[in-house]
C-alpha cells in the first residue's frame, strides 16, 4: 500500500511538471557551462580546463550547489590553469579554495585529485585538453582517456561531454539513464534530435535539471506525508 502511495504521489508530480514543461521550453535551457561563465564556443584550452575543473567538482559526491560554490572559489583566487593550480599547491587547495567553497567532506581527497589530473595532462597532453580530443580514434576512446584521470568515472566524462556534443567531433556520449527514464515519463522522444545538435544538448541539460527538481519535489512530498503521519 505505501509503495502504491509512494508511485501516486509520483505520477501527481510529474503531471504537473507536464503541465508546466514542454519540449520548446526544454530546448532553451541555459548550460551548465554557461551558468558558470565558461564559454566552450570558444573552443580554447582555457575554457575547456575550466569546464574539465567543474566537470570534476560536479561529478564528485557533494550537492550541485557546493560544487558550483567550490568551482567559482577556484575563479576568485584565480586558480584557473593546471599551471596555477599545481603552484598553488595542495594546503592552498584544501584551505581556503576548499573550505571557502563548502567543500569540506572530501576536501583533501578531491584536492589531491585535481593536483594528479594537471599534473597528468600536462605530462601526457602538454596542459591541453584539445590534444586529448585530436589523440582519441573515436569518442569511446575519448571517454576511455578521459576516465583514466584520478578520480573522474563515467558521470564526470558524462558531465564533461555532454555539453560539447556540438563542439567536439568524437564527444558523444550515451544520455544517462535517467535522463532517458524522465524524457519518456514526459513523452520526449529523444530520437527526434540529432544528438551532435546544440538543440539535443540543452534539452539534455533541461531534463538533468528537472529530473533533479522531480526528485526534490518528490521527496519534499514524503517528508510531508511522513510528518503528517507522526503527529496522528
Amino acid at each position: 500500500m505505501r509503495g502504491q502511495r509512494w508511485r501516486a504521489h509520483a505520477a501527481a508530480v510529474l503531471q504537473g511538471r507536464r503541465a508546466t514543461l514542454n519540449e520548446a521550453t526544454l530546448r532553451r535551457t541555459e548550460l551548465y557551462s554557461e551558468e558558470l561563465g565558461i564559454d566552450l564556443a570558444a573552443n580554447t584550452d582555457p575554457e575547456l580546463f575550466k569546464w574539465f575543473l567543474a566537470s570534476v567538482l560536479l561529478g564528485a559526491r557533494i550537492s550541485e550547489t557546493l560544487a558550483k560554490r567550490t568551482y567559482r572559489t577556484f575563479e576568485r583566487h584565480r586558480l584557473l590553469t593546471p599551471e596555477r593550480i599545481l603552484s598553488a599547491g595542495w594546503q592552498h587547495l584544501v584551505d581556503p579554495i576548499m573550505r571557502e567553497g563548502g567543500y569540506v567532506r572530501y576536501d583533501g581527497k578531491t584536492s589531491n585529485e585535481i593536483l594528479r589530473n594537471c599534473e597528468m595532462l600536462i605530462a601526457e597532453y602538454g596542459g591541453s585538453l584539445k590534444r586529448v580530443h585530436a589523440l582519441a580514434r573515436n569518442s569511446r576512446d575519448l571517454e576511455a582517456r578521459l576516465d583514466r584521470f584520478f578520480g573522474v568515472g563515467p558521470i564526470t566524462v558524462n558531465i564533461f561531454l555532454r555539453e560539447l556534443r556540438a563542439r567536439w567531433s568524437k564527444a558523444d556520449p550515451e544520455p544517462l539513464p535517467g535522463v532517458k527514464a524522465l524524457a519518456r515519463k514526459l513523452h520526449i522522444d529523444l530520437r527526434h534530435y540529432p544528438r551532435k545538435s546544440m538543440a539535443f544538448t540543452r534539452l539534455e541539460a533541461g531534463l538533468i535539471r528537472q529530473r533533479k527538481t522531480v526528485a526534490r519535489a518528490l521527496t519534499r512530498r514524503e517528508d510531508r506525508r511522513h510528518r503528517n503521519a507522526t503527529m496522528r
